[in-house]
């Protein structure tokens, strides 16, 4: 496994694969990697041939009362496991690698980045596409894996791609969870054992606002209500930053749940901002 601290090396690295007429595979992190990582990985090495791994904790991402300080960094571990999971290459660079002066470019996705996590993170996705932007113009890759999780987060980079034409499929792959539903994060060692046993709700909740779905087709508000019920009673300890059901497509609102919906929350334990999804569509035959 090759691993490239510089925007030179990682080139020549993809260089050298793609002359030998392999197909590139991209699976951007922020590192801390856990099992939700390693199965972007394995989507990856299935359908490419050659496959590198970024590790950058991205500052033009966070605000600045987030935690871009505090976000868990594991290099050796990190590395370790990429080697492990059968990883060609990792691109390792560091902020003055990718930024080596003031900024004065972003790439923004407008109307998508307004809603879910861009209303209360206003400058969260623009930093988002602005780095992966530059992943892909320094990879380039073929296919870039990303997990259902951040779903938000897929939506508005295939929007880039297709606005900005680069030649990339964006392939999106399921969440990972614990074996009590937690949806992994890097964020979830932030966490105490209360606050941890109370994240459980999260995805409770959204089952249980499924099963009401597709059982009666409640209106959005309903379910919506529902949803901070069970939160306020399994998760007191949590902050609720939104509840939403919105269309997957275009990320707007919906009023009915009786076609495709996506019904996403955002809760915040002490310093650990979390997020899960739901996707339901009770106009399927077998919904």
């Amino acid at each position: 496994m090759q691993i490239a601290r510089s925007i030179h090396a990682v080139r020549d690295a993809v260089a050298a694969a793609r002359s030998a007429g392999k197909t590139i595979g991209l699976v951007p992190t922020m590192g801390a990697l856990h099992d939700g990582h390693f199965s972007l990985i394995d989507a990856a090495r299935a359908g490419c041939d050659y496959v590198v791994v970024s590790i950058f904790v991205n500052p033009l991402q966070f605000g600045p009362a987030e935690d871009l300080d505090a976000y868990p960094r594991r290099e050796a571990e990190d590395l370790a496991g990429c080697e492990a999971w059968g990883v060609d290459a990792v691109f390792l660079p560091s902020a003055e690698e990718l930024y080596p002066g003031e900024c004065l470019t972003e790439v923004r996705v407008e109307r998508l980045s307004r809603t879910l996590c861009g209303a209360s993170r206003p400058g969260h996705f623009p930093g988002v596409c602005t780095v992966v932007a530059k992943l892909f113009n320094i990879v380039q890759p073929d296919r870039a894996y990303f997990g259902a999780k951040d779903f938000q987060q897929a939506a508005i980079l295939r929007r880039m791609v297709t606005d900005l034409d680069f030649p990339v499929e964006i392939v999106v792959c399921p969440i990972v969870r614990e074996p009590d539903g937690v949806a992994m994060s890097s964020r979830n060692a932030y966490l105490t054992p209360e606050q941890r046993r109370q994240a459980r709700a999260l995805h409770a909740a959204l089952k249980e606002a499924e099963a009401s779905v597709l059982s009666h087709r409640p209106s959005a508000r309903e379910v919506v209500a529902a949803i901070r019920g069970f939160l306020a009673s399994h998760a007191p300890d949590g902050a609720v930053d939104y509840v939403q059901i919105v269309d997957p497509s275009a990320l707007s609102d919906v009023e009915q749940t009786d076609a495709a919906i996506l019904i996403a929350l955002a809760v915040t334990f002490g310093r650990a901002r979390l997020i899960d999804n739901l996707l339901v569509d009770a106009s399927r035959p077998d919904g």
